[in-house]
């Protein structure tokens, strides 16, 4: 579960950096509709990105060391993703994004990798964290 966990990690920020690289630079071609409310609704958007890539980031590091602070990393990219997705979804629930053709398509495939990659990363990180809970513990004598 480690590697897929590395390798969505991996894709989710070249998906980021990508995201955000063709909205500043090619907007119309990602857009999925051409109102100035959606890019407004659009630009709110990468400060919030940039953290969740940064945690993503921090999160890869620390699995490839190794290092306890792995779980803690993924926990806050998956929240912040799973808040990502939330934010999304609504809009795109109250606004008909999703019936918008094939900007409305890509739209529900990005909604829909985002909820996965953040409960992924959820899971591990819960996973991963009672494991080392319970291996690294002195046993614990109920009694006391």
């Amino acid at each position: 579960m480690r590697r897929t966990v590395m390798a969505m990690l991996v894709v989710a920020i070249g998906l980021d950096v990508a995201y955000w690289a063709i909205w500043f630079s090619a907007r119309d071609w990602i857009a999925s509709e051409h109102r100035s409310a959606y890019y407004e609704f659009e630009n709110a958007f990468p400060l919030a990105d940039a953290w969740l890539g940064l945690a993503c980031i921090w999160a890869l590091v620390a699995l490839l060391r190794g290092s306890p602070s792995a779980a803690f990393w993924c926990t806050a990219a998956g929240a912040a993703g799973l808040y990502l997705f939330g934010m999304d979804v609504l809009y795109d629930v109250e606004n008909g994004i999703f019936a918008k053709g094939g900007g409305g398509a890509f739209e529900a495939v990005i909604v829909a990798l985002t909820l996965v990659f953040s409960l992924t990363l959820l899971r591990y990180a819960w996973t991963s964290s009672a494991a080392v809970r319970h291996t690294d513990a002195a046993p614990h004598d109920v009694r006391t």
